[in-house]
């Protein structure tokens, strides 16, 4: 799979997976009251919709927003330059599998759509060394949202992520994992459209024939769109579920 289309393809979208600043700011609510200079890590960042909007509503926090993509990073810091918090936000391009920050660094780690590269269970276990004792992790993950998903939707997920589970299953990992549950919420179906399919679907239309002969273009181009198509049908059967969690 040519990876450099992948990242192409989705540059410049507002989001690289599902999710909203109203969802980023609930999930943050949920927090006990941060300590001034809190320090949040934000693994997975892309262009950072949700770093720049952690940025304005917590003004007395640090962010180190990491990727593996370095121009996803470049136009974050774009971004915070634009709306004036690049004082809040630094940015390090890293591999969520390893991590280049010393044990007990950060109060908060934050991760929106992007668990998933790693796994739940590694994630949880690898991040925890980079959390303070009693610090806190918020995520987002896929989640079935019945016990019996239609066959269309239960085939498509078996075929690009088998690891989905519920929200109850999630909630049992976390505390095997060592964390206390916070709590944990859906998250609208809007947060899938406004900021990811709807425009995804306006890049796939100008792209697809630039892309043409490029087979593995092709092949996420057609993948795209019939998870779109999947979604649209079955929203209420799967969508992405916030996690919050306390490590100890």
């Amino acid at each position: 799979m040519d990876e450099s289309a992948i990242f192409k393809i989705f540059h410049g979208l507002p989001r690289q997976g599902p999710g909203n600043n109203e969802s980023t700011e609930k999930a943050f609510r949920s927090l006990p009251r941060l300590a001034p200079g809190s320090r949040i890590l934000d693994i997975g960042c892309g262009v950072g919709m949700q770093t720049l909007h952690l940025a304005d509503i917590c003004e007395d926090c640090q962010i180190t927003a990491t990727d593996i993509y370095q121009p996803y990073l470049d136009d974050l810091m774009k971004k915070a330059a634009e709306k004036g918090v690049t004082g809040r936000i630094s940015t390090v391009r890293a591999s969520m599998d390893d991590l280049p920050f010393g044990e007990d660094s950060f109060d908060v780690i934050w991760s929106e759509g992007a668990i998933f590269v790693i796994g739940f269970e590694k994630g949880l276990s690898y991040w925890k060394r980079f959390l303070k004792e009693g610090g806190f992790i918020a995520l987002t993950e896929a989640a079935w949202f019945t016990d019996t998903p239609s066959e269309e939707a239960f085939q498509f997920w078996q075929e690009c992520y088998p690891a989905i589970r519920s929200i109850p299953e999630y909630e049992k990992a976390i505390e095997a994992a060592g964390y206390t549950l916070i709590g944990s919420f859906r998250l609208p179906a809007a947060a899938w459209w406004d900021d990811y399919y709807i425009p995804m679907e306006k890049r796939l239309d100008s792209i697809e024939e630039e892309y043409q002969g490029n087979m593995d273009a092709e092949s996420i181009i057609e993948f795209s769109r019939r998870e779109m198509e999947i979604f649209r049908k079955h929203s209420e059967e799967y969508g992405y579920a916030f996690f919050i969690m306390q490590k100890g």
